[in-house]
């Protein structure tokens, strides 16, 4: 039974249950299980979402980081999944992202990711709070010309935009239409700078709402869990699609032109139809948790697809991914993986993955 991780990290009540004390000790055991292979100074990258205390659990982690030896690029506010693609992308040892996604501002969360911008698996996690609560943390402490440093990489997002440009541009310019125009909602979270970035450099008509993160409105009535508003925006304003981030945007959920919902499995149902379609779908399969609808279990057996299920989780999702070689499964929450692109949920990705298979 871990102590301190749950299905998605740590998530506690921000300077209280998650004090910058425990968020140290998080920082340092972490930094010495997933380097201590490794012949090199390690280089770990942090992100962030938009709550207020984001800066203060950033400051905690950097800090213990540093007291291990490692290096730091802090990315600032970012998606998670833009952290996954940066880790791999930089050879980074390990990365981390400061956020409690969905829930409101006062918690925040600690999410750890290996070298290869996985989510790491429950035993590393149970490594990590083994060396948390023993004696041999204090022994892991740099001296002298050994103490990491830290320095700002803001910059960097601009390789997450460049990723979209190169792996959808082609298809995006040869397909789009003037009167497509998608409705954003970036629940004020780690979206509400880079999702515009993205949209502009592939010259996709949108309009934006919840971009004014202060701090406290993080999710607040809005986003993937409050999807009334962006509904009203998307019937108001005649718009072809609507798209609902979450606080971190590892996933997101969809309003259609009629004011429709269209959940995870309903987007998994579509994009996985399209690969078969085009003979990109491996093995037939799409992975999903045993929380999926009994929708998408009676759609895979109309349209001739195998659908496995996992337990609650998208780590548990991409272990069954990764061990049969599947290339797209995820959450009906909207937590969706394209093994093709990234190995963590993407709402971008996603999002053009279905316009580039119906094109």
């Amino acid at each position: 039974m871990r102590k301190y991780f749950g299905t998605d990290g740590i998530r506690r009540i921000a300077n209280t249950e998650l004090s910058p004390k425990l968020v140290y000790k998080v920082a340092k055991a972490g930094a010495y299980v997933l380097s201590k292979h490794t012949d090199h100074t390690p280089t770990i990258l942090i992100g962030r979402d938009t709550r207020i205390s984001g800066t203060l659990i950033e400051s905690a982690m950097v800090a213990g980081f540093l007291s291990y030896g490692a290096n730091v690029k802090l990315l600032g506010v970012i998606p998670t999944p833009a952290v996954a693609y940066l880790t791999r992308k930089l050879n980074a040892d390990a990365s981390v992202v400061i956020s409690a996604s969905h829930n409101t501002y006062e918690f925040n969360g600690i999410k750890y990711f290996s070298n290869k911008g996985m989510k790491i698996p429950d035993s590393l996690e149970e490594e990590i709070e083994e060396i948390m609560d023993s004696e041999k943390l204090d022994d892991l402490t740099a001296v002298n010309d050994k103490i990491g440093v830290s320095e700002y990489a803001l910059d960097l997002i601009d390789e997450y935009v460049y990723f979209f440009r190169k792996q959808f541009d082609d298809v995006i310019e040869k397909n789009k239409k003037d009167d497509f125009i998608v409705g954003l909602d970036t629940a004020n979270g780690a979206t509400s700078y880079v999702a515009e970035k993205i949209f502009k450099s592939l010259g996709i008509n949108y309009k934006i709402i919840n971009n004014n993160p202060d701090g406290i409105n993080i999710n607040e009535n809005c986003g993937s869990t409050h999807l009334d508003g962006l509904k009203k925006f998307v019937l108001e304003n005649k718009l072809s699609l609507g798209v609902a981030y979450d606080g971190d945007g590892d996933r997101c959920l969809a309003i259609d032109e009629k004011g429709n919902e269209i959940d995870g499995d309903k987007l998994i149902a579509i994009i996985a139809s399209n690969l078969k379609e085009k003979g990109n779908l491996k093995k037939d399969t799409i992975v999903a948790t045993v929380m999926s609808n009994l929708g998408l279990n009676k759609y895979a057996e109309q349209n001739g697809l195998n659908l496995i299920q996992t337990k609650v989780g998208d780590r548990y999702v991409l272990e069954e991914m990764l061990k049969e070689g599947f290339n797209i499964g995820g959450e009906q929450s909207g937590h969706i993986i394209l093994l093709d692109y990234n190995p963590t949920g993407d709402r971008h990705t996603y999002i053009f993955n279905v316009n580039k298979n119906y094109s």
